[in-house]
């Protein structure tokens, strides 16, 4: 399995970015896909996670009501649909998959494929 991160940019705060997800190979074998950020000088930071069957969503407490995951499973894609972004927000951001639904979806150990990140700035 391959993961391919985009739509990454420089946005005002207050902003939306959308970013993109799409997954090659043997997609088939995913269950589900977190999405994580790392900023400077900062350990790996859970962000939401996605099954990809029953399209089951769990967000962490610091992006609740401000982010979204979604899938289009015919296209092998999930999003993060990115609103009210702060400076704080700043970060490299990654996908992640998992053959297996892990119940330890917060770890980053957990996850057995990622992408390459896509670098968000937030400007005050």
């Amino acid at each position: 399995v391959q993961l391919q991160a985009s739509g990454g940019g420089l946005v005002q705060a207050g902003g939306s970015l959308r970013l993109s997800c799409a997954a090659s190979g043997r997609t088939g074998s995913i269950v589900m896909t977190g999405w994580f950020r790392q900023a400077p000088g900062k350990e790996r930071e859970f962000i939401a996670r996605i099954t990809w069957t029953s399209g089951g969503t769990y967000y962490a407490d610091f992006v609740k009501g401000r982010f979204t995951v979604s899938r289009d499973n015919a296209e092998n894609t999930v999003y993060l649909q990115m609103n009210s972004l702060k400076p704080e927000d700043t970060a490299v951001y990654y996908c992640a998959a998992a053959n297996a639904l892990r119940t330890r979806y917060t770890a980053p150990e957990v996850y057995d494929y990622w992408g390459q990140g896509t670098l968000v700035t937030v400007s005050s």
